[in-house]
């Protein structure tokens, strides 16, 4: 598949001499105090009072306003926040982690090596964006998730789909016309590298589902609608069959976890829902009555907030011209997800460009056209955490994520000011995000150098 040792072997080697920040998880064995913080704990609409706060391995072990006493046994490292706020990771809901940096021709085109490669170094500029989370969906980074868990390469959690499900035609169909007709049992480029995989009958669609589970795959992503990037896949087609749909909700209900799915337009949407899915990605171009149904079944819906068609510089014309109705939707979306009530969350699906990459934290500041800067943060940690947990038995990090509370899993941010008062410092995390700690390992710390 797409991660080899080789490439693995590689991007330690590079990382080693070319990481941004020197002294990468050098959190000491024992325990990190944070001293006078003032506390946003994923929920909440202003700071804490001056606070202390106690992490103990990967968690948070004490939050008081009183002394904690400094155990100079357990190699304590201090972390004094002269009043700064410490607020939890961020977390990105809708990512992909292998599709970042490089254009569609060249994820096709490219070694599998320098595409690896090019993904690790991807995944540690996340993580110093403060992004200490993410869900990825769609994507072989089932290789790169292992090598960051294992502290081989700096970079965020990552809850991975695996490759997409589509069908043929669909969206993640990225293969030329000349590569049909298909001829069953082989494979194209697309999925021997582990991009997507087409399944055109509820009995491939539980192959392709199983395969994904096998893998670690957190949750299963279907493209249930035509998409903007696709080439042959229009907006307004319905891909999978409600039976093909719940064939895949079946398969990862019976791994303890569930389905999201692709999805811009009413009839995609409620047919996913018909079928038992979850969570819809995307959603803009649905409709009040489609929004009802979501609230009244509590499906999640996972969107974004895309403003502008800055991110289709890489596309052709006709994708172009879909990513502009997208555009066009998003202000409905997000106006029907407040008006109803809908279970929300916050991803940015940033695509195909280093440039845009960088502007990840800017995407949550979009979110203030309309919410607070509190509920977009809150969206951000805590609504996002709560999504992550929906992996239930499959959830590859237990424990809480997204919030500053006793006994969840420390990824935190210190923050140089107020992000409740100006959230437009998490737009420059380099100059504002003076410590990055991501299960209890201090990534960047600008205090203490």
């Amino acid at each position: 598949m797409w991660w080899h040792s080789t490439g693995l072997a590689a991007l330690i080697a590079l990382l080693a001499i070319s990481s941004p920040d020197r002294g990468f998880a050098e959190s000491p064995d024992g325990t990190v105090l944070f001293q006078n913080v003032r506390v946003f704990d994923g929920k909440s609409s202003e700071l804490s009072a001056p606070t202390n706060v106690l992490v103990r391995g990967n968690k948070i072990e004490k939050i008081t306003t009183g002394d904690i006493p400094i155990d100079r046994n357990a190699g304590t490292t201090v972390v004094d926040g002269s009043g700064r706020a410490l607020m939890p990771g961020l977390i990105d809901a809708h990512w992909h982690a292998m599709l970042v940096r490089p254009t569609p021709p060249e994820v096709l085109a490219n070694d599998i090596g320098y595409t690896n490669l090019l993904a690790g170094v991807e995944a540690t500029a996340t993580l110093m964006r403060g992004f200490t989370t993410i869900r990825d969906m769609g994507g072989p980074s089932f290789g790169l998730k292992r090598a960051i868990d294992e502290g081989l390469v700096p970079g965020p959690r990552i809850y991975p789909s695996g490759a997409m499900i589509t069908i043929t035609s669909g969206h993640g169909d990225f293969r030329q016309l000349s590569d049909l007709p298909r001829t069953v049992g082989s494979l194209s480029r697309m999925e021997q590298i582990g991009g997507s995989m087409v399944a055109d009958s509820p009995d491939e669609v539980r192959l392709r589902v199983r395969e994904q589970l096998m893998q670690g795959a957190s949750q299963i992503k279907l493209t249930a609608g035509g998409g903007v990037a696709s080439p042959f896949s229009p907006l307004d087609v319905s891909t999978f069959t409600e039976v093909e749909l719940r064939a895949a909700v079946e398969a990862a209900e019976n791994w303890g976890t569930y389905v999201c799915t692709h999805a811009y337009t009413p009839a995609s949407i409620q047919r996913s829902i018909a079928a038992g899915v979850k969570c819809i990605e995307h959603g803009h171009l649905m409709d009040d009555a489609t929004a009802q149904l979501m609230a009244d079944k509590g499906i999640w819906l996972s969107t974004q907030p895309f403003l502008d068609m800055t991110s289709a510089a890489a596309l052709g014309p006709q994708e172009q011209e879909k990513k502009r109705q997208v555009v066009a939707g998003t202000e409905t979306v997000y106006a029907l997800a407040k008006k109803y009530k809908i279970k929300t969350a916050f991803g940015t699906d940033i695509l195909f460009s280093k440039a845009l990459a960088e502007r990840q934290n800017a995407r949550l500041t979009d979110l203030t056209k309309w919410y607070t800067p509190a509920e977009a943060l809150s969206m951000a940690t805590s609504t996002n955490g709560e999504l992550m947990a929906l992996s239930g038995l499959r959830n590859p990090y237990p424990g809480k994520v997204g919030v500053v509370e006793e006994g969840a899993l420390a990824d935190l941010l210190l923050v140089d000011g107020d992000p409740l008062a100006d959230i437009e410092l998490i737009e420059d995390p380099a100059k504002n995000l003076v410590v990055i700690m991501k299960d209890g390992k201090i990534y960047k710390n600008r205090l203490n150098p």
